[in-house]
């Protein structure tokens, strides 16, 4: 059968775990397999452009965040913003306490800091890594549904094992989820690369 919209993708579940009484549980089996598959996958296709206004501290990450790719001021030059770890902005900031241009940038939780405390109001560009659409009643796919399905099968056919109690299918369904997902980044790393011209050193004679 085909298998590209959330309807037949709960069809599919059942049918390869063979039970009709899992109406209520499969939802969760592609629930789950969307946060593990969130753990796991970095790949193009989830990589979002975002501007926001920066002129506080702290800013409120994008619903949707999973990890940054860059971050920039739009200044003239561009600003990169450099990543550093929490502690390690406490003594960034005791050594900016001045209010500037940010050169810093942290995530606390659900929020981005800032250090140097903006002096005036920035505009940011943020390049990162979105959280999956989940798929649902209302949202029938999305792109990893209609790219690899297999990913989602599996991984929801993987979830379901412990809840059937059926350890001997753990394994399986873990090894086709895995060789799912590791096609699928290789896929992506040969669509990231190509059209690149690589030169080579020739030997002439």
């Amino acid at each position: 059968m085909a298998l590209t919209t959330y309807a037949e993708l709960k069809t599919s579940v059942g049918d390869w775990l063979n039970r009709t009484d899992l109406t209520t549980a499969i939802p969760d089996f592609i629930s789950l397999a969307e946060a593990q598959i969130e753990r796991n996958l970095r790949t193009r296709q989830m990589i979002v452009r975002s501007t926001a206004s920066i002129n506080t501290e702290y800013a409120a990450t994008p619903s949707d965040f999973l990890e940054t790719k860059s971050f920039v001021l739009d200044t003239n030059p561009v600003t990169p913003l450099q990543f550093e770890t929490i502690s390690a902005m406490n003594d960034l900031q005791r050594l900016n306490s001045a209010a500037s241009k940010p050169l810093y940038f942290s995530v606390v939780g659900e929020q981005f800091r800032f250090v140097p405390e903006p002096d005036t109001t920035y505009t940011g560009e943020l390049i990162y890594y979105a959280k999956l659409s989940k798929l649902s009643t209302a949202n029938t796919t999305n792109w990893l549904l209609t790219s690899s399905p297999d990913v989602y099968l599996y991984g929801a056919l993987l979830q379901a094992a412990p809840y059937l109690q059926d350890d001997a299918r753990i394994t399986v369904w873990a090894s086709l989820y895995k060789t799912g997902l590791e096609e699928l980044k290789e896929a992506d790393d040969r669509g990231s690369t190509s059209g690149v011209l690589i030169t080579r050193a020739r030997t002439l004679g």
